[in-house]
């Protein structure tokens, strides 16, 4: 399977559910980028009138070089309409790990206010269980790494900081802040590991989404795969 067809059957197809006067979550990433691409292209050729508030500095680059015009929740009163953004791992509960681009404090933010939260994925992502494969990303500010990774190693992790390519030091996210990379095996109860790192002084939020996708677009070489979380 082509992972970067799979992942524009994804984007697109989740291009087609936006609607004129819609406001929508421009999600961060390489698949997502599929959808905004598509975005644009309607714009241009149906006159499709958005909205979009990206999630990170990458995907406002993104939707502007897309001629998808940008808000911030300044702007608008109420909720968005959709939001679409890709995942690392997908539990067959529809819960994610999110966060390998740095971007999902702003992601879950967004994802939370929005009606739908439609997550775009490769077959790749599909996980028995949350955790294994991915390491938890956790966004901390920088006096409370140390506390944290200590804190992160006691439970039985194994937490290190995440380190920039091409650059000298820790990765920083859109806020300022660092991202520790917390690797638990599989994740028995993500809502409950959630509310504990939450509780941990100096974390500002995780990569765990638990309970806020509403639908997961799985893209294949042929199509796609539309899963829906239960009720």
């Amino acid at each position: 399977m082509s992972q970067n067809l799979a992942k524009k059957q994804a984007g697109e197809k989740a291009a087609q559910y936006v609607e004129s006067g819609m406001t929508v979550g421009l999600g961060t990433g390489s698949t997502t980028a599929f959808a905004i691409a598509a975005l644009g292209r309607r714009i241009r050729e149906e006159g499709l009138l958005i909205r979009g508030i990206p999630t990170s500095s990458s995907a406002e680059l993104e939707a502007r070089a897309q001629g998808v015009p940008i808000c911030t929740f300044d702007d608008i009163e109420g909720r968005l309409d959709i939001a679409v953004d890709g995942a690392d791992e997908v539990s067959p509960v529809l819960d994610l790990i999110k966060g390998r681009g740095a971007a999902h404090t702003r992601e879950k933010l967004v994802a939370s206010q929005a009606d739908r939260f439609i997550v775009l994925v490769d077959t790749s992502k599909l996980v028995k269980q949350l955790g294994t494969k991915m390491p938890v990303p956790i966004e901390v500010i920088p006096m409370a790494a140390p506390v944290v990774l200590r804190t992160l190693k006691a439970m039985g992790a194994a937490a290190a900081l995440r380190l920039g390519l091409r650059k000298d030091g820790p990765v920083v996210s859109d806020q300022g802040f660092w991202i520790i990379d917390a690797q638990f095996g599989p994740i028995g109860d993500p809502a409950a590991l959630s509310r504990t790192l939450l509780e941990i002084p100096g974390v500002l939020d995780h990569g765990l989404f638990v309970g806020l996708a509403t639908e997961v677009i799985v893209g294949t070489d042929t199509g796609v795969e539309v899963l829906v979380r239960k009720p």
